[in-house]
């Protein structure tokens, strides 16, 4: 409620005009303050009910739920009207309905229900194929919407896969996929002083190989493999690179790709002698690797989006445009600055009033937060939102069976990514993918969802007891 509130009054910063209002003019359905006052009321309503279902009645109908979601959501494609290039919202008389903010309490209630099962073990392959297959689907749904912003928030639900038992190779997978995309991307174009050789390849193909043999040490646990792996790959990285600059100039990016060769020949090797099963899955882990790293630059030029890839490039300090891709996260900080310590106070932000920034009671509703409220203020918002997280994640971690306490972590690991995700895109430090900030940004659809997600928890939190009884 505090989060609801805090919100409620920047939108009604981010929405007025320095033209006289009175107070009841905020809640006016004319107004964006008042439409989300509404959406307020109605969420609250939906929880009382929700909390009035029992526990067991979620896990009974999460299958019925999920399919009828995913259904909902194809049916968008086809019947949705394009509004920016999207095909996301359906339109229900005077409201327009976004049903991916619905898929994520669908898909978040089927994951749990299945984890939740007597029999099930994440161990067991086909078992994790099948998560990974409930989080993947509304996935591709919704980027078939051309909502990639909102397709990326079910990656956060592989944490709780993890919580679950998952090997943590997965997460590091994924955490290297974006070192590598990022170095790769970043310094492509920068050369070595003493050789004509970009110092983005080289790097990432240095970083695999730390991965690989880090990989060994702490999850393969094999002391033998990787001391032979790091002697070989330091030595062969270091002599490599003084004789091309001290003796004869050659590519030693050859090396650097002998040397990973070496090393998934060494562990295919070690897997028949000492039948060390886990090489296996390393080995495949650098073939990915690579063959992720390599596409990266097609990807970029050839599958992204014209404006997605201008605002990797701006991120990335590749590119400067400040009057295109680049003006909306540049205005935010200007006003985000501008607001000081303490803030210019409510409804006295002078960026915010002359809408210098676009989408500002949306996804960049934060800015508004920092101008008015100043550092003070958007400090207290992050502490406040990092309370309710780690609530969320003490309450899960209560749960008496795994069903609840999957659904509780995928509620904090939805709520987290969303978190520091939208702050992290309006102060410049991720890309802009167009994500809310939950309980802050203007929309029905996702306060009403979030919501959902939250009653829901409640009561699976509320009959803990009676399942001990």
């Amino acid at each position: 409620m505090a989060l609801a509130v805090m919100g409620w009054l920047a939108i009604c910063g981010a929405s007025h005009s320095y033209i006289e209002t009175s107070f009841l003019d905020f809640f006016s359905q004319d107004e964006r303050s008042g439409k989300q006052a509404l959406w307020i009321g109605i969420s609250l309503i939906a929880g009382l009910i929700l909390l009035c279902i029992k526990k067991h009645t979620y896990q009974n109908l999460s299958a019925l739920i999920y399919i009828a979601a995913i259904a909902v959501g194809i049916l968008t494609i086809f019947i949705a009207k394009d509004i920016k290039g999207s095909h996301s919202w359906i339109s229900i008389g005077p409201f327009s309905i976004q049903p991916a903010e619905f898929m994520k309490f669908a898909t978040t209630l089927m994951l749990a229900s299945y984890i939740g099962r007597r029999e099930f073990n994440i161990n067991d392959t086909r078992e994790l194929v099948k998560c990974i297959a409930i989080i993947m689907l509304p996935m591709i749904v919704i980027v078939a919407q051309n909502e990639t912003g909102s397709a990326l928030v079910y990656l956060s639900l592989f944490i709780v896969l993890y919580r679950e038992g998952m090997t943590g190779i997965f997460l590091l997978m994924g955490i290297s996929a974006v070192v590598y995309f990022v170095v790769g991307i970043k310094f492509n174009e920068v050369m070595f002083d003493e050789l004509p050789l970009a110092t983005g390849p080289y790097a990432v193909t240095v970083l695999i190989q730390i991965f690989s043999a880090a990989m060994v040490k702490f999850w393969g646990k094999n002391n033998r493999t990787f001391l032979v792996i790091a002697l070989v790959n330091i030595t062969g990285t270091l002599a490599s690179y003084w004789i091309a600059v001290y003796l004869v100039e050659f590519n030693i990016m050859i090396t650097q790709y002998l040397l990973l060769a070496f090393n998934v020949i060494y562990m295919l090797l070690q897997i028949r002698l000492r039948k060390e099963g886990r090489n296996l899955w390393i080995a495949v882990y650098i073939l990915g690797s690579i063959l992720f790293y390599n596409s990266c630059d097609y990807v970029m030029h050839n599958v992204l989006e014209p404006h997605q890839k201008v605002r990797i490039e701006v991120l990335l300090g590749l590119k400067e445009d400040l009057s295109g891709a680049g003006y909306n996260v540049h205005q935010s900080k200007i006003a985000i600055g501008s607001g000081g310590l303490t803030g210019k106070g409510f409804l006295n932000g002078t960026q915010t009033k002359l809408k210098y920034v676009p989408e500002q009671d949306t996804d960049f509703i934060f800015c508004t937060i920092g101008e008015e409220q100043g550092f003070i203020g958007s400090t207290f918002v992050l502490f406040v939102f990092i309370l309710f997280i780690l609530r969320l994640i003490m309450l899960a971690e209560r749960q008496n069976d795994v069903f609840g306490r999957a659904y509780g972590y995928s509620l904090a690991s939805i709520f987290f990514f969303h978190f520091a995700i939208n702050i992290g895109m309006v102060i410049g430090f991720v890309p802009v993918i167009g994500i809310p900030l939950p309980f802050f940004s203007y929309g029905g659809s996702s306060f009403l969802g979030f919501s959902i997600l939250l009653f829901t928890f409640l009561r699976i939190d509320a009959d803990r007891d009676h399942l001990r009884r």
